[in-house]
């Protein structure tokens, strides 16, 4: 016996069908990681071994109790909206003074739940302001982790921030190599700090190389605040970060290509010019969607309206900052986040 359904229940079944497709395709695993520079992230106490005195009651900026919970607030804001659906699986960060503002932001009420776990340690930086890695371990295990210290030659009692490398397990069965960065800044002029960047590049390089040796497709994960843009030399020349397009043999890709060659968009704004300082760089193997890979192969830079201020000096819009000079502006980072998706 032939059932003519009716044309109106035909077209129930196919939406529901399709519907259905969608809700399969939405259960690969998938892992958001964020980088977000959050911008002199101090606690109120005075670090007698770092130049921090200005993030006190008593110092130049006014730092109270009330503005390290706002500050606490606005960050945990930033990474809840950046997740979307939910909250990222990994998340790096640079510029937290210590561990205790590290586990003060995961004890706050829109983080907690998530169970947030914190890699970090007191670096050499003489303001001590470090990098931290964060990670939801019901999809990230750790394998090892690894403080990679910068030596400068020519300024043997010059410190910088530590690269933390974190070697772990993503989805129960990949393993992939996580790199946090936040490279000497240009502090004192572009020409006089690149021999800063450039070694930092090189010691980075130097161990990209030695995992490739032993594995040729791991899986490397490269992010932070470079205080470089993709083409510069620290950075396409130095580390071998590429555009996908021009891409050779043995080269990192570098994901922030698209946004730095749009003139409107960038992660963070100098006068009148944005720059992409916040990088995501990847391995070839992450752009195989055959295994672990790069969701379409692109990054993003979370430009959330919260996250912007009208720019009135330059025009358009600008990072709404914590401060501006002495200034207490009560907003979020002078950074904007830049996130990928890790598919399984």
């Amino acid at each position: 016996m032939v059932i003519v359904l009716p044309p109106l229940r035909i077209m129930l079944i196919f939406f529901c069908s399709l519907i259905s497709l969608s809700n399969f395709a939405q259960d690969e695993p998938s892992a958001r990681f964020v980088f977000y520079n959050v911008e002199n992230l101090f606690d109120l106490n005075d670090d007698t071994l770092t130049v921090d005195e200005e993030f006190t009651p008593d110092g130049a900026k006014n730092w109270s109790q009330t503005r390290y919970r706002d500050k606490i607030e606005r960050i945990a804001k930033t990474i809840t909206a950046v997740g979307g659906w939910e909250l990222p699986a990994i998340i790096g960060l640079c510029e937290v003074e210590n561990r205790n503002v590290v586990l003060d932001l995961l004890d706050h009420r829109l983080l907690i739940n998530k169970g947030y776990k914190a890699i970090h340690k007191d670096s050499p930086d003489r303001r001590g302001i470090d990098v931290a890695f964060l990670y939801d371990p019901q999809l990230f295990q750790p394998i090892s982790s690894n403080w990679i210290s910068i030596r400068f030659e020519n300024e043997p009692d010059t410190r910088t921030r530590d690269i933390l490398h974190v070697e772990g397990v993503i989805f129960a069965s990949d393993t992939i190599h996580v790199f946090i960065n936040h490279w000497p800044s240009r502090w004192g002029g572009v020409e006089a700090t690149i021999p800063k960047r450039v070694t930092v590049a090189n010691t980075l390089r130097e161990h990209v190389d030695s995992l490739f040796l032993i594995a040729p497709n791991a899986n490397i994960l490269i992010a932070g605040d470079l205080n470089d843009n993709p083409v510069d030399r620290s950075v396409y020349s130095v580390l071998g970060a590429k555009n996908e397009s021009d891409s050779v043999q043995g080269a990192l890709v570098n994901l922030m290509f698209p946004m730095y060659e749009n003139p409107g968009e960038g992660s963070l704004k100098y006068k009148a010019d944005w720059e992409t300082y916040d990088q995501i760089i990847v391995s070839p193997a992450l752009l195989d969607d055959k295994a672990l890979s790069v969701k379409d192969g692109k990054a993003f830079i979370f430009a959330a309206p919260f996250l912007l201020t009208e720019d009135e000096r330059y025009l358009g819009q600008k990072p709404f900052r914590t401060y501006a000079g002495p200034s207490y502006l009560n907003g979020y980072s002078d950074h904007l986040p830049v996130f990928i998706d890790l598919m399984k």
